[in-house]
């Protein structure tokens, strides 16, 4: 078993440094979600990819207001009390992917767990909008685990998107510690009922760099794959602020090429590792 290393590195190496975002079409949407004030993860997390994504007509959308009923150690988005649901919500978000004329939307949103529907019917709503103002655009929906309740897992599957993905973020070992209200089983039941139920293509991502050792990394990979999943990403994570968990490793290229490699033996349909991969890096190739 390999082991993790002691020696916490403060200051990012090379391979994690990012290009700014350049480009006709990275200018263009630009200045529509400027202009028409779009609400972006892309914008709003400052992804580093921002650029490439949207260079492909990729971008990516958060439903449900930004504030999140859980607290895990990792994410930047703000814990507390969420507002109502918007109802109106789901005509905007397809009114935004109108405006900036996006070839393949990715859908994510916080958890709700003070809804009894955990936000499922907004979720199938927005991608009904979408589907009507945006016949062309393909579909990714990054979702909660709804607590793993079917019926609101079945609204996923009834709106049907081309992809859906759920996040297992990290190995079983550290979930209690990096995802506080989440459960490693029940994250890899909800990508296996999404595909029993018929989901074309199902998909997660897993962070590094938390104290997970290679060989745990593994074998959360071979979980995914069990669960027929077809897609996973996997990249480096990044502290948000002093108060989310410290960054034990930054992991090199050469690991990552070797997790590519051994996805890519497991027989996932698409493997994207690297040190900036982000849940929705290159999302427009793994609708094929």
């Amino acid at each position: 078993m390999e082991t993790v290393t002691e020696n916490i590195q403060t200051t990012k190496p090379k391979w994690l440094k990012v290009k700014l975002p350049i480009g006709q079409k990275y200018t263009e949407l630009r200045g529509l979600v400027d202009k028409y004030s779009l609400n972006t993860i892309c914008t709003s997390g400052s992804c580093p990819n921002m650029g490439e994504c949207w260079g492909e007509g990729t971008a990516t959308f958060m439903i449900l207001g930004n504030v999140c009923t859980r607290s895990c150690g990792f994410c930047g988005v703000k814990t507390g009390r969420p507002e109502t649901v918007d109802w109106d919500e789901p005509e905007k978000v397809a009114r935004s992917i109108k405006i900036m004329n996006i070839k393949h939307a990715v859908i994510t949103s916080v958890d709700r767990d003070d809804i009894k529907d955990g936000g499922s019917i907004i979720w199938m709503e927005t991608v009904r909008a979408i589907r009507r103002m945006n016949p062309q655009t393909t579909l990714e929906t990054l979702i909660p685990d709804f607590q793993g309740i079917e019926r609101n897992l079945d609204r996923i599957v009834e709106a049907n998107p081309e992809v859906v993905s759920h996040n297992m973020e990290t190995v079983r070992r550290l979930t209690r510690e990096v995802r506080i209200q989440a459960k490693y089983d029940r994250s890899l039941e909800v990508l296996r009922y999404l595909k029993e139920k018929g989901i074309n293509r199902t998909k997660s991502g897993i962070m590094l760099g938390l104290g997970e050792t290679e060989e745990e990394v593994f074998q959360t990979m071979t979980d995914l794959r069990n669960a027929n999943v077809d897609v996973v990403t996997i990249g480096q994570y990044l502290q948000p602020s002093k108060k989310h968990l410290p960054v034990k490793e930054f992991i090199t290229p050469e690991q990552f090429a070797k997790y590519e490699q051994f996805g890519i033996e497991l027989g996932f349909r698409h493997v994207e590792s690297g040190p900036l991969v982000r849940s929705s890096y290159k999302a427009q190739k793994h609708i094929l």
